[in-house]
């Protein structure tokens, strides 16, 4: 059985998602099982190089993990021929600068999303990748999801008939920093540095839609700041002036209507954190993170309107639970093995840096949507 190293510079990881999704649940969690192996028999090594700014957190992440290779030298990293793969888990403002440099030494590209803050900034990202012929990927980790998955395989089936709207909640309360610690980085809060939920979460919408439900035709948003002053981590006051909620309708293809709702400032009342209520004219369903229920019409009950007597029915209780018939294993991962294939292997990837550009279209369409309070359509981009 032949083992294939393939070095992976992983700049980013002292972050939230970074560490947490990425180099513990993906690239380690890979190492652990041994490596990825191809249906030729090879077995892929994933080594990571940890880059970041801060040598401290580094050396102590390296430490802790067993690992060897760390720098803050990002230049170095990527001169070296082992380091065959560039992944970017940055703040947004630094990815696009970092992204062309891991191009221009021939990298294989693989990122978080916003792959920029502008479309033109994303196209140019995509245009540059194909002409230097590297291999390139965009994270989109929701499509990995049980419940999604679970989603997705309803849609295929046909069991919604025809596919009416589409409502989406995502969200929770984000701290404010002052009597309890934020749980997101300040940055996320502050337009200078790329931060709001328009930016974040549009992007996602994109390709959940796109690919779990039918493409999105347009867009009108409506978004707010809802809380302006916040504590950063230094328990310093700043301004907090970039969109924390936002509430938009699109259009999809076929007339189907979708309202999602994006905020860091709800309490949460759902099952899970983000909840897709899919109608249809045979059926209904709700997917979260992982579970997934169903409402067929032949088994949906006649609600009466009285506001006079108590509610006593279980609406709940009426759903059914997709069962588990497969195995999920962590989104991230997944895609991170899918795109390992890819590069080492040439297997099948969709989700490149084109994609990643779409995202960034329907965000800024929303931005602009919310500032000019119009529907706007959204152009075919041509890959």
């Amino acid at each position: 059985m032949a083992r294939r190293t393939i070095g992976i510079v992983m700049n980013g990881v002292t972050g939230r998602m970074g560490y947490r999704q990425h180099l513990v649940r993906s690239i380690l969690a890979i190492r652990e099982q041994g490596g990825l192996a191809l249906a030729d028999g090879t077995v892929v090594w994933p080594e990571p190089v940890l880059v970041g700014r801060s040598e401290a957190k580094l050396a102590a992440l390296a430490q802790m993990h067993g690992l060897t290779r760390w720098t803050t030298d990002l230049a170095g990293a990527l001169a070296d021929p082992a380091n065959e793969i560039y992944f970017d888990a940055q703040v947004t403002t630094a990815r696009v600068e970092a992204l062309h440099t891991a191009i221009a030494a021939g990298k294989h590209i693989y990122t978080e999303k916003p792959t920029a803050e502008t479309l033109d900034d994303a196209l140019a990202l995509a245009d540059a990748a194909r002409t230097a012929g590297i291999k390139h990927g965009v994270v989109q980790d929701k499509l990995y999801l049980p419940g999604l998955l679970k989603l997705k395989r309803l849609v295929d089936s046909g069991f919604f008939g025809r596919i009416l709207s589409v409502r989406g909640e995502f969200g929770y309360w984000v701290f404010e920093g002052d009597w309890q610690p934020a749980q997101r980085p300040s940055w996320n809060y502050r337009s200078a540095d790329g931060g709001g939920i328009i930016l974040d979460m549009f992007p996602h919408w994109r390709y959940v839609l796109d690919h779990v439900i039918a493409p999105v035709r347009t867009v009108y948003a409506q978004a707010s700041t809802h809380i302006p002053t916040r504590v950063d981590e230094h328990g310093n006051e700043y301004k907090a002036d970039a969109d924390d909620a936002a509430y938009a309708v699109f259009e999809l293809e076929g007339g189907i209507v979708a309202q999602l709702n994006s905020s860091w400032t709800t309490r949460v009342d759902r099952t899970e954190l983000v909840t897709f209520h899919v109608d249809g004219t045979h059926g209904s369903a709700v997917a979260g993170l992982r579970g997934c229920r169903i409402q067929h019409r032949n088994a949906t009950p006649k609600p009466v309107w009285n506001p006079d007597l108590p509610v006593t029915t279980d609406f709940r209780a009426q759903w059914t639970e997709v069962p588990e018939n497969d195995e999920y294993d962590n989104g991230f991962k997944t895609q991170w093995e899918e795109f390992l294939a890819h590069v080492v292997a040439d297997a099948p990837y969709r989700h490149d840096l084109f994609a990643g550009a779409r995202g960034v279209q329907l965000a800024e369409l929303g931005i602009e949507s919310w500032r000019t309070g119009t529907k706007l359509t959204i152009p075919e981009l041509e890959a």
